[in-house]
């Protein structure tokens, strides 16, 4: 368990607050750990962390991206390099 943590108060539309608990219930975490996990991604990284973060933004005509997004992500990595 991480040492003292800060509480922050985060205002998210209703869309992005179910994907996000949607993604977190895949992975068997919690929101807060999965939102910590995208806010040290977020700023750990030039663009192209920023260009992996907007992957699954828009409509793709796929339904089955938010259970794939792992490895749609790897791809994109190793095609980068």
């Amino acid at each position: 368990m991480l040492a003292y943590m800060k509480r922050t108060t985060v205002k998210l539309p209703d869309d992005l607050d179910a994907r996000l608990r949607h993604e977190a219930e895949r992975r068997g975490v919690t929101v807060s750990e999965l939102t910590r996990e995208a806010i040290e991604v977020h700023l750990r990284g030039g663009g192209r962390h920023r260009k992996l973060l907007a992957a699954g933004a828009g409509a793709s005509g796929h339904a089955d991206i938010s259970e794939r997004i792992e490895e749609l992500l790897a791809r994109e990595v190793v095609g980068s390099h």
